[in-house]
């Protein structure tokens, strides 16, 4: 599918809707309309290079993110009614989020949650009572806001907010009309000069594992990144983090101190020093880094409830905490076993790794015969995709499966997954390259690619294999051993017949074990196939 086709869709789909923009909020719009007129917010690939070669002055986002508040009718004063608890970080940062809201929740309170970026449906990202909001509600709030901003757009050189921007004042609106007792908001990159920073008076702060992500943006060392991250801290609001890195931890007391003595940064403690106090933790998310998170969340939300509204009151952490999709998770279908983990940096990446080869071998213990397994794997922006991949190869893969994030060939794409901030060849490109990346680190010859592409080598040992989209892919590791994609009315790109010859390993297999990784959007397109309510 060409970006042309995309942009040409979304165009169509905006027309429609400005046809009938004099009833916004109108029961008429349906969701799928709203969600066609925020993909016009995304930042086509080209525009997207132009505003990254234009970040000099990025203390103006947050002069410009106030300005799009207020033409909607809030102020950055009003914010403070929502008793906000702010969470940055490189790695856990969600699942923190998840975590803490779900403590709170579990007292009674009545919670809004910021996150992103989403799974399957963009109303993941605002989410009430641990909820997504739903459609009708997503609707008419989307076009409240949209509509304040197009019609006074004219007044202000004609300027809408980009994708994120809007999402944040959604959510604002949307938990300031739903009355929410607290809202957890989760920064998107960085901290300084992200757009959630626009909020004044957070109850607590907090600030999970720190690594090297999001360079061209947030600097290239742990120190320059520690300094964007801890400009959410404001003073008199209490902070937490994890153990950090000593160079980081440096920088983020500086940081501290900058706003005042009265801010402290606390360090959490490990989870196991609560259980003589609150008895064993279970957690509903695998893996041993969870357990940091978990102590932060811990930290963030009693520190909320005692500030709030229960100085000296009994505290008790939820003992278990459900999963956070797309984390640390594992899907069985049939004979197919699906472990989905969005880690795309080194370190979130290793984490995946430990928890991937504990995962399966406790599966496999129990096979009924032997298994294959498959890896599925894609990174976008500037990340080291072929030192992630390099890291997987001990994990001894049958075959390595790579795709670009675009959910399924056919044009009838789903709105909710469209990105226009990269180009449809560059996604291709990519692929190809980590293809390259795993021959290079891996023992095995080079591999196939999809139908009418020019072969690296038939005669050697193919362990690769490239596909244009997440449904062919999933459909060729599944071999029609899974009923859900077996069910699919999309149309499939034909494959080479060597590519069908090479997957009898698959099908005589008494399971199949898949790993996917590298991205959440990658985790999500998976999430949206196999979640058949999701577009109900």
């Amino acid at each position: 599918m060409s970006e042309s086709l995309l942009l040409s869709r979304s165009a169509n789909a905006l027309a429609s809707s400005r046809a009938r923009s004099e009833v916004f909020g109108s029961s008429l719009l349906v969701p799928q309309d709203a969600i066609c007129t925020l993909n016009t917010l995304q930042t086509n690939a080209s525009c997207l290079e132009q505003v990254r070669r234009g970040r000099s002055h990025p203390q103006l986002q947050l002069q410009a993110m106030k300005a799009f508040l207020e033409r909607t009718g809030l102020t950055v004063e009003a914010l403070d009614h929502l008793n906000i608890i702010h969470v940055t970080g490189t790695k856990g940062k969600g699942s923190t989020c998840a975590f803490t809201e779900q403590i709170l929740r579990s007292h009674g309170f009545r919670t809004g949650f910021y996150s992103s970026p989403h799974l399957v449906q963009v109303r993941e990202r605002i989410r009430i009572n641990g909820q997504p909001i739903g459609k009708e509600l997503f609707t008419k709030y989307f076009w409240q806001v949209y509509g304040r901003l197009e019609k006074s757009k004219d007044a202000h050189g004609g300027t809408m907010p980009a994708y994120f921007r809007f999402l944040t004042i959604l959510a604002f609106h949307v938990f300031l009309q739903e009355e929410v007792d607290l809202a957890v908001i989760e920064v998107g990159i960085g901290g300084a000069y992200d757009c959630t920073n626009i909020i004044r008076r957070p109850w607590v702060c907090g600030i999970s594992s720190l690594g090297i992500d999001h360079t061209q943006i947030l600097g290239d060392t742990i120190e320059k990144i520690a300094w964007q991250k801890g400009g959410i801290f404001k003073p008199g609001v209490p902070a937490f983090t994890v153990k950090q890195p000593e160079d980081a931890m440096v920088v983020l007391r500086d940081r501290a101190r900058e706003t005042g003595v009265s801010c402290p940064l606390r360090v959490c403690p490990e989870l196991d020093d609560y259980q003589k106090h609150c008895g064993p933790l279970r957690l509903g998310l695998a893996g041993q880094h969870q357990h940091s998170n978990a102590s932060l969340a811990i930290q963030l939300s009693h520190t909320w409830l005692q500030r709030r509204c229960r100085p000296g009151g009994v505290f008790q952490p939820l003992l278990l905490i459900q999963t956070w999709p797309g984390r640390n998770q594992t899907l069985k279908h049939g004979a197919l076993t699906y472990f989905l983990d969005g880690a795309h940096t080194m370190r979130s990446m290793q984490a995946c790794v430990d928890w991937f080869v504990e995962a399966a071998a406790q599966h496999e213990r129990n096979a009924s015969g032997p298994v294959a397994r498959v890896l599925l794997f894609n990174a976008t922006g500037e990340r080291d995709s072929a030192a992630m991949l390099k890291l997987l190869v001990p994990c001894h893969f049958d075959f390595a499966v790579f795709c670009p994030n675009i959910t399924e060939a056919a044009a009838s794409c789903n709105a909710d997954q469209q990105n226009f901030n990269v180009s449809v060849e560059n996604m291709l490109t990519r692929c190809l390259d980590n293809q390259r990346s795993w021959q290079l680190h891996s023992s095995k010859g080079p591999g196939l690619l999809i139908e009418d592409s020019p072969s690296l080598g038939p005669e050697k040992k193919a362990d690769t294999v490239v596909f244009p989209c997440i449904l062919s892919a999933l459909q060729w590791i599944a071999q029609g051993r899974n009923s859900v994609l077996a069910q699919s009315t999309e149309v499939i790109l034909p494959v080479k017949s060597s590519i069908v010859a090479k997957a009898a390993l698959l099908r005589n297999a008494a399971e199949i074990h898949v790993l996917i990784t590298g991205s959440l959007h990658l985790v999500g397109g998976v999430l949206k196939h196999f979640d058949q309510t999701s577009s109900k």
